[in-house]
């Protein structure tokens, strides 16, 4: 359920994506900026966050997101108000994982239990959480069977914008096997994706 609170958001685009660029992330997951999708709004604004990169890696290895804020004062119908943040979250997961089928439930349920720890009110969400099996033949034989799980969501934010990408970072990291207040702690268990 979302969580409600007064406060439509920042005065303007400007200060809300200053807010952005001024946040800092846990050492273990690398964040940018990223050239924003046009045509979605007005305004916009993407980030792309990595968990633990390799150096000259084009994807991390652990889990990958991308985060975009969207403003348009003529406000969409679907937004019901002039926000929207359109988030993305993958990580590769071991095969026993990935076949629970709660897999995709607790997906979504990480992501509403992020936001509403920041009190990031929101409402008008929606998603999807898709979990991939794969098996690996040819040249990838080697490679076993893997898994995935990929989320993807909207919803239009409440009040300010930093808590929602706190909350999206914390999802990055959750899916990657990195719970809140592990950081520096060496993860076991995670694979890389086929392929990658």
């Amino acid at each position: 359920m979302a969580e409600q609170r007064s406060g439509e958001g920042p005065s303007t685009f400007d200060d809300a994506a200053a807010q952005v660029r001024s946040l800092s992330f846990r050492a273990d997951l690398s964040v940018r900026e990223i050239a924003a999708p046009s045509g979605l709004a007005t305004d916009a604004l993407a980030i792309a966050g990595d968990v633990r990169p390799e150096t000259d890696a084009l994807d991390s290895a652990y889990g990958t997101g991308r985060l975009v804020l969207l403003h348009d004062e003529e406000g969409p119908s679907a937004w019901n108000g002039a926000w929207r943040i359109v988030c993305f979250a993958q990580a590769p997961l071991e095969t026993d994982i990935g076949i629970d089928p709660m897999l995709a439930d607790v997906a979504w349920a990480w992501l509403t239990d992020a936001l509403s720890s920041r009190g990031a009110a929101f409402h008008s969400e929606s998603g999807t959480a898709t979990k991939t099996l794969s098996k690996g033949f040819g040249s990838l034989a080697d490679e076993g069977d893997g898994a995935q799980i990929e989320l993807r969501a909207s919803w239009s934010p409440q009040g300010e914008v930093t808590p929602h990408v706190e909350a999206w970072a914390e999802l990055v990291c959750m899916l990657a096997g990195l719970p809140p207040g592990s950081e520096g702690i060496t993860m076991l268990g995670s694979r890389r994706l086929l392929g990658g």
